[in-house]
């Protein structure tokens, strides 16, 4: 099998990549991107160390590349290429992500990686985001909300009770939050050799932009 790496957020899209490539790719690293101001994966806010409890269940191992909170895509694709490059040098030219249908995000990842002699794939690649979402759940995965534009949603778990509430935020809702109406937190499910543990903590509600709920680890 070809040896990737995937990007991985921590999150129930790149979870579900990861879980379609396991049959028919050698996925040998997990990129994340980490904002070293907090410690914490970017736009998620989940702490580093929950994280790498994800890789270590999972038993991929972490390749992170970090950045400062007031990054520009500039800075971003420096401390990108920096990983890249060392994966390039191991022999792997292909990076695969988790997003679905944002044809600009795509274009965007295609182009940083080209720059670098590198390809992308995504295993998701237009496909409906409800029965991607159906898929998640049915196979056993278990998340939560970290972050998300509607504090009320934050420390839900995605659910079908989920999936349903979105639809009387707004038809509009994206059962994956593919335009970034929330995002997630995978802590067990197929891929996993034990559950993560945690606590759900202080939430931090914002006018504009993301709100937060602080995950603490637990022993």
């Amino acid at each position: 099998m070809k040896s990737i790496a995937l990007f991985f957020s921590g999150g129930k899209d790149s979870t579900l990549a990861l879980h379609r490539l396991k049959g028919t790719h050698d996925v040998r690293y997990l990129i994340s991107t980490i904002t070293i101001d907090f410690d914490r994966v970017s736009i998620h806010g989940v702490r580093r160390s929950l994280l790498e409890r994800q890789a270590e269940s999972i038993g991929i191992p972490l390749r992170p590349g970090f950045i400062p909170a007031s990054a520009t895509n500039e800075i971003y694709e420096k401390s990108m290429a920096e990983v890249l490059t060392q994966l390039k040098e191991e022999g792997i030219d292909t990076i695969a992500f988790g997003d679905i249908f944002l044809e600009d995000i795509r274009q965007y990842r295609e182009n940083m990686l080209r720059k670098l002699g590198m390809k992308a794939i995504f295993p998701l690649w237009k496909e409906d985001t409800e029965t991607l979402a159906e898929e998640f759940i049915g196979l056993g995965f278990r998340a939560v909300v970290v972050s998300s534009f509607y504090p009320r949603l934050l420390g839900r778990e995605f659910d079908r009770e989920f999936l349903k509430e979105l639809k009387e935020i707004g038809e509009d809702m994206d059962p994956c939050g593919e335009r970034g109406e929330f995002h997630t937190f995978v802590y067990d499910g197929p891929l996993f050799s034990h559950p993560i543990r945690f606590r759900k903590g202080e939430r931090l509600i914002r006018e504009e932009g993301y709100s937060y709920i602080d995950l603490i680890p637990e022993d």
